[in-house]
This record gives structure tokens, sequence and C-alpha cells, in this order.
């Protein structure tokens, strides 16, 4: 019994390089008919150029995996913390690229 318990258990490794995490506050996500790509992008106040920091690649199931893992999560997380708001009309992150930077 043991035995079958653990062959359905998945050993992953985190690297401290990966525990890190890589910051991004804006998704792009695009698709064909045999992938769904996330591109996930770091967008900093005043600069131009926003850059990729990370891309992952699914097959349309794992998408839906995520997508059903994301709702539940989420889910979760607003039944304890409450509704996370979300800005109104513009989806947009609120700094303008490449306007003029703040002074101090």
């Amino acid at each position: 019994m043991e035995e079958q318990k653990k062959m359905g258990q998945i050993n992953i490794e985190l690297s401290d390089e990966v525990a890190e995490g890589i910051y991004s506050n804006l998704a792009i996500i695009t698709h064909s008919q045999s992938e769904f790509i996330l591109d996930f992008v770091k967008m900093m106040p005043g600069v131009p150029k926003a850059k990729v920091k990370s891309r992952i690649i699914l097959t349309p199931q794992h998408a839906k995996r995520l997508y059903r893992a994301l709702k539940d999560n989420i889910t979760k997380y607003e039944s304890i913390h409450g509704t996370i708001k979300e800005p109104v009309g513009d989806v947009m992150p609120p700094f303008a690229l490449g306007g003029p930077s703040a002074q101090a």
C-alpha cells in the first residue's frame, strides 16, 4: 500500500535561483491550435521598453488545468482576504511608459 502511494508522487526540485521568483506586472497570452504561450513582462514607470522576463509554453490541456487551478486559488484567497479589486476601465498598469519620469 505504501509503495502504491509513493508511485503516485512526483519528486520536484526547486533550485535557490528559481525559488527567488521573477516579478511580473503584465502577462501576455497568445495561442495556436497546439499551444498556449504566456509571456510574463516587467514594466517599469518611465522606461519605454518592457522586457519579457519569462515565457511558459503549455498544451491546451495544461492551460485549462492552470486556468482551473488559478480560479480555485483566487476563490480561496478571496474567501480569506476579501474581493481582489481591479482598476475600473483601463486594463493596463497605471504608469506612463516613456512619459516624464518622477523627480525627487
